[in-house]
Protein backbone atom coordinates (compact mmCIF):
# COMPACT_ATOMS: atom_id res chain seq x y z
CA UNK A 1 0.00 0.00 0.00
CA UNK A 2 1.23 3.29 -0.89
CA UNK A 3 1.52 6.20 1.32
CA UNK A 4 -0.20 9.54 -0.07
CA UNK A 5 0.06 13.17 1.13
CA UNK A 6 -1.86 15.33 -0.80
CA UNK A 7 -0.73 19.28 -0.73
CA UNK A 8 -2.62 21.73 -2.67
CA UNK A 9 -3.94 25.33 -1.83
CA UNK A 10 -7.52 25.25 -2.95
CA UNK A 11 -9.58 22.90 -0.74
CA UNK A 12 -11.90 21.73 -4.17
CA UNK A 13 -9.09 20.12 -5.75
CA UNK A 14 -7.11 18.87 -3.43
CA UNK A 15 -10.70 17.41 -1.83
CA UNK A 16 -10.78 16.41 -5.63
CA UNK A 17 -7.75 14.31 -5.77
CA UNK A 18 -8.00 12.97 -2.33
CA UNK A 19 -10.68 10.94 -2.89
CA UNK A 20 -9.73 10.10 -6.71
CA UNK A 21 -6.46 8.87 -5.15
CA UNK A 22 -8.16 6.92 -2.33
CA UNK A 23 -10.65 4.98 -5.15
CA UNK A 24 -7.29 2.89 -5.69
CA UNK A 25 -6.85 0.12 -4.32
CA UNK A 26 -2.91 -0.02 -3.74
CA UNK A 27 -2.78 4.28 -2.73
CA UNK A 28 -3.78 5.63 0.36
CA UNK A 29 -4.15 9.07 1.28
CA UNK A 30 -2.82 9.46 4.51
CA UNK A 31 -3.32 13.06 5.28
CA UNK A 32 -3.51 16.74 3.52
CA UNK A 33 -2.12 19.70 4.06
CA UNK A 34 -3.13 23.56 2.10
CA UNK A 35 0.41 25.26 2.44
CA UNK A 36 4.56 24.36 2.66
CA UNK A 37 4.28 25.16 5.83
CA UNK A 38 1.96 22.51 7.18
CA UNK A 39 3.93 19.79 5.18
CA UNK A 40 6.62 18.90 7.71
CA UNK A 41 3.27 18.36 10.70
CA UNK A 42 1.51 16.36 8.63
CA UNK A 43 4.40 13.90 7.02
CA UNK A 44 5.83 13.41 10.96
CA UNK A 45 2.24 12.67 11.89
CA UNK A 46 1.26 10.47 8.77
CA UNK A 47 4.54 8.81 7.19
CA UNK A 48 3.58 8.86 3.83
CA UNK A 49 5.61 7.54 0.99
CA UNK A 50 5.31 9.81 -1.69
CA UNK A 51 4.11 13.68 -0.99
CA UNK A 52 1.66 15.03 -4.19
CA UNK A 53 2.62 18.69 -4.07
CA UNK A 54 1.48 21.89 -5.90
CA UNK A 55 4.93 23.50 -6.93
CA UNK A 56 3.02 26.89 -6.85
CA UNK A 57 3.20 26.57 -2.84
CA UNK A 58 6.76 26.55 -2.48
CA UNK A 59 7.33 30.68 -3.24
CA UNK A 60 10.03 32.44 -4.19
CA UNK A 61 12.38 30.50 -2.74
CA UNK A 62 11.76 26.80 -4.05
CA UNK A 63 14.96 25.61 -3.79
CA UNK A 64 15.24 25.84 -0.05
CA UNK A 65 11.83 24.97 0.95
CA UNK A 66 12.71 21.66 -1.52
CA UNK A 67 15.37 21.31 0.78
CA UNK A 68 13.75 21.95 4.05
CA UNK A 69 10.72 19.18 2.86
CA UNK A 70 13.20 16.72 1.95
CA UNK A 71 15.26 17.74 5.34
CA UNK A 72 11.85 17.37 7.05
CA UNK A 73 10.73 13.76 5.45
CA UNK A 74 13.77 12.25 4.36
CA UNK A 75 12.19 8.99 3.40
CA UNK A 76 9.33 10.26 1.47
CA UNK A 77 9.76 11.00 -2.07
CA UNK A 78 8.53 14.18 -3.62
CA UNK A 79 5.99 14.43 -6.55
CA UNK A 80 5.89 17.75 -7.64
CA UNK A 81 2.27 19.61 -9.91
CA UNK A 82 3.91 22.46 -12.00
CA UNK A 83 3.36 24.75 -14.65
CA UNK A 84 5.19 25.69 -17.68
CA UNK A 85 5.27 29.21 -16.28
CA UNK A 86 7.51 28.66 -13.26
CA UNK A 87 11.25 27.77 -14.95
CA UNK A 88 12.36 28.49 -11.94
CA UNK A 89 10.54 25.93 -9.69
CA UNK A 90 11.61 23.44 -12.38
CA UNK A 91 14.65 23.89 -12.05
CA UNK A 92 15.35 23.95 -8.30
CA UNK A 93 13.06 20.68 -8.38
CA UNK A 94 15.89 18.92 -10.48
CA UNK A 95 18.54 19.93 -8.61
CA UNK A 96 17.01 18.92 -5.35
CA UNK A 97 16.02 15.98 -6.27
CA UNK A 98 12.45 15.40 -6.51
CA UNK A 99 10.94 11.85 -7.41
CA UNK A 100 8.86 13.43 -9.69
CA UNK A 101 7.86 16.81 -12.01
CA UNK A 102 4.57 16.63 -13.92
CA UNK A 103 2.16 19.17 -15.29
CA UNK A 104 -0.74 20.19 -12.88
CA UNK A 105 -2.81 19.49 -16.23
CA UNK A 106 -1.85 15.79 -16.38
CA UNK A 107 -4.28 13.44 -16.84
CA UNK A 108 -5.10 11.22 -13.29
CA UNK A 109 -4.39 8.27 -14.77
CA UNK A 110 -0.79 9.31 -15.58
CA UNK A 111 -0.71 11.15 -11.95
CA UNK A 112 -1.73 7.92 -11.06
CA UNK A 113 0.67 5.82 -12.32
CA UNK A 114 3.44 8.22 -11.49
CA UNK A 115 3.06 8.03 -8.15
CA UNK A 116 3.44 3.91 -7.84
CA UNK A 117 6.55 4.89 -10.19
CA UNK A 118 8.25 7.72 -7.64
CA UNK A 119 7.33 4.87 -4.96
CA UNK A 120 8.81 1.99 -6.43
CA UNK A 121 11.97 4.65 -6.15
CA UNK A 122 11.95 5.52 -9.82
CA UNK A 123 11.68 9.20 -10.97
CA UNK A 124 9.27 10.87 -13.35
CA UNK A 125 9.95 14.01 -15.48
CA UNK A 126 7.43 15.62 -17.74
CA UNK A 127 9.06 16.68 -21.13
CA UNK A 128 6.97 19.35 -21.47
CA UNK A 129 7.37 21.08 -18.38
CA UNK A 130 11.44 20.29 -18.35
CA UNK A 131 11.85 21.90 -22.38
CA UNK A 132 10.22 25.39 -20.54
CA UNK A 133 12.81 25.50 -17.93
CA UNK A 134 15.19 24.45 -20.39
CA UNK A 135 14.72 26.88 -22.90
CA UNK A 136 13.44 29.81 -20.90
CA UNK A 137 15.79 32.69 -20.58
CA UNK A 138 18.71 33.70 -18.49
CA UNK A 139 18.33 36.49 -16.19
CA UNK A 140 20.27 39.61 -17.75
CA UNK A 141 20.54 40.80 -14.09
CA UNK A 142 23.63 41.30 -12.26
CA UNK A 143 23.61 39.43 -8.93
CA UNK A 144 23.69 42.68 -7.73
CA UNK A 145 20.93 44.18 -9.32
CA UNK A 146 19.30 40.69 -8.61
CA UNK A 147 19.93 41.60 -5.10
CA UNK A 148 18.64 44.81 -5.40
CA UNK A 149 15.16 43.76 -7.44
CA UNK A 150 14.55 41.08 -4.50
CA UNK A 151 14.87 43.30 -1.73
CA UNK A 152 12.20 46.06 -3.88
CA UNK A 153 10.30 43.04 -4.50
CA UNK A 154 9.99 42.64 -0.70
CA UNK A 155 8.09 45.75 -0.41
CA UNK A 156 11.75 47.94 0.93
CA UNK A 157 12.14 51.43 -0.52
CA UNK A 158 15.50 52.56 -2.24
CA UNK A 159 16.51 53.90 1.12
CA UNK A 160 16.22 50.80 3.25
CA UNK A 161 17.85 49.05 0.37
CA UNK A 162 21.02 51.14 0.40
CA UNK A 163 21.37 50.24 4.19
CA UNK A 164 20.62 46.90 3.45
CA UNK A 165 23.21 46.26 0.96
CA UNK A 166 25.79 49.04 2.01
CA UNK A 167 25.40 51.26 -1.03
CA UNK A 168 24.60 54.39 -1.82
CA UNK A 169 21.15 55.47 -2.34
CA UNK A 170 22.10 56.94 -5.81
CA UNK A 171 23.67 53.79 -6.77
CA UNK A 172 20.19 51.69 -5.99
CA UNK A 173 18.18 54.26 -7.93
CA UNK A 174 20.97 53.62 -10.94
CA UNK A 175 20.81 49.77 -10.18
CA UNK A 176 16.64 50.20 -10.27
CA UNK A 177 16.57 52.35 -13.36
CA UNK A 178 19.13 49.88 -15.37
CA UNK A 179 17.00 46.77 -14.17
CA UNK A 180 13.91 48.82 -15.63
CA UNK A 181 15.33 48.96 -18.83
CA UNK A 182 16.84 45.59 -18.79
CA UNK A 183 13.84 43.98 -18.63
CA UNK A 184 11.72 46.35 -20.85
CA UNK A 185 9.68 46.98 -18.04
CA UNK A 186 7.03 50.05 -17.41
CA UNK A 187 7.55 50.28 -13.78
CA UNK A 188 9.00 48.49 -11.16
CA UNK A 189 6.83 47.04 -10.08
CA UNK A 190 6.48 45.29 -13.82
CA UNK A 191 10.38 44.96 -13.50
CA UNK A 192 9.36 42.42 -10.25
CA UNK A 193 6.34 41.08 -12.44
CA UNK A 194 8.66 39.97 -15.25
CA UNK A 195 11.48 38.87 -12.97
CA UNK A 196 9.13 36.64 -10.58
CA UNK A 197 7.10 35.50 -14.17
CA UNK A 198 10.63 34.23 -15.76
CA UNK A 199 12.23 32.56 -12.67
CA UNK A 200 15.10 35.10 -12.00
CA UNK A 201 13.57 36.24 -8.58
Amino acid sequence: MTRVLVVDGLRLLRHALVVALGAEADIEVVAEAASADEVAHAAVRARPDVAVVDAALLGRHAAAAIARLRRAMPRCRLLLLAGADCPAVVRAALRGGVGGLLGRDVPLAVLIGSIRRVAAGGRVLDPDIMAGALLAESSPLTRRESEVLDLAAQGHAPGGIAVTLHLAPGTVRNHLAAITGKLKARSRADAIRIARDNGWL
